[in-house]
This record gives C-alpha cells, sequence and structure tokens, in this order.
C-alpha cells in the first residue's frame, strides 16, 4: 500500500515537472488584451501636435569582454507627462542592434491619460533585440500639451549581485 502511494506522488510530481518544461515562456509583453483595452480614435477636429522619439534598450550587455553578453530585462515606460491632457500613442516599434524590425506592438492608437503610465517589458530570455535594440514612438497630443516621455530601465540581478540602468527617449521629429 505504501508503495502504491509512493509509486503515486512520484508520478504526479513527474507528471507536474514535465508540463511546467512544456510551457513556452512569454518573452515580451506582447499583450494585446493590454493594447486592445487602449485602442483610441484620435480626434480629427482637434489641432494636434506629433512627434517621433527614439529611445536605446538594451536587451544584453557585454560582459567580460566583446564575447560574452549578460542578458537583461527591459522595462519600457510610456508616461503622459501632461496633468490636463489625453495623449496618442500611434505606433512603438522594436528594432535590434541591426536596425531590423524586431516587433510592433499595437495596431491601432492607443491612449494615455493623463499623468498616466503604461509599460513594454522585455524579458530577459529574450535577447532578439541584442547589444544595441532601439524604439521608435509616434504620437500626437494636443496642440500645447506637453510631450510624453519615453525611458527604458534595464535589470538583471544574479545570486546576490544585481545591475539597473535607464536611458531616456530622444525626440527625432
Amino acid at each position: 500500500m505504501k508503495t502504491t502511494a509512493v509509486h503515486i506522488i512520484c508520478t504526479l510530481v513527474l507528471a507536474l515537472s514535465v508540463i511546467s518544461c512544456n510551457e513556452q515562456p512569454q518573452v515580451s509583453s506582447v499583450n494585446p488584451e493590454n493594447w486592445g483595452a487602449r485602442t483610441a480614435t484620435i480626434p480629427t477636429g482637434d489641432m494636434l501636435a506629433v512627434g517621433k522619439t527614439y529611445l536605446s534598450i538594451y536587451s544584453q550587455i557585454f560582459s567580460y569582454s566583446e564575447h560574452k553578453t549578460h542578458n537583461l530585462t527591459a522595462m519600457v515606460s510610456l508616461r503622459n507627462t501632461s496633468d490636463t491632457d489625453t495623449i496618442y500613442i500611434t505606433n512603438a516599434s522594436y528594432y535590434d542592434t541591426h536596425g531590423k524590425l524586431v516587433r510592433t506592438y499595437f495596431d491601432n492608437a492607443i491612449y494615455l491619460s493623463p499623468l498616466e503610465t503604461t509599460e513594454i517589458v522585455i524579458d530577459e530570455k529574450d535577447v532578439t533585440g541584442g547589444t544595441g535594440s532601439n524604439f521608435i514612438f509616434e504620437w500626437s497630443t494636443p496642440a500645447g500639451a506637453s510631450e510624453p516621455l519615453f525611458e527604458g530601465v534595464m535589470s538583471s540581478t544574479m545570486g546576490q549581485q544585481g545591475l539597473s540602468f535607464t536611458t531616456q527617449g530622444k525626440r527625432i521629429k
């Protein structure tokens, strides 16, 4: 009787181990439910200022030498700096080190309410961007409203060591 219970427990543990190993990890926050809930129709009658912002992101950094890299988790923060106006992000495109488009994050414009922030997270396992990945954001704001702020926070922890640093977007248009 005891051996049967042990076999059942061992079988359950083995089955759970196999199931958890077969799960595909999510490597990026390409979450259509999140973006779908933020879909916006940009008002056509309003005077809108448009812009484009470049943001550098590091999904890997060199460690010890140019031949060894260390993976990082990257959080891209999209922030509405206006305390009165809703703004619109019309495009968020992610490029790799060589300038090749990796992915875009939404098909329709999204909105950010006054002082609202949303994030894109690129998991540590997602190294498709490489050591010199980039984002290009296109956006619209009501005339006279402050521009959005785009920041990157890269981090990693290994054992008792931690590493983190930030980047800030630069308006290019």
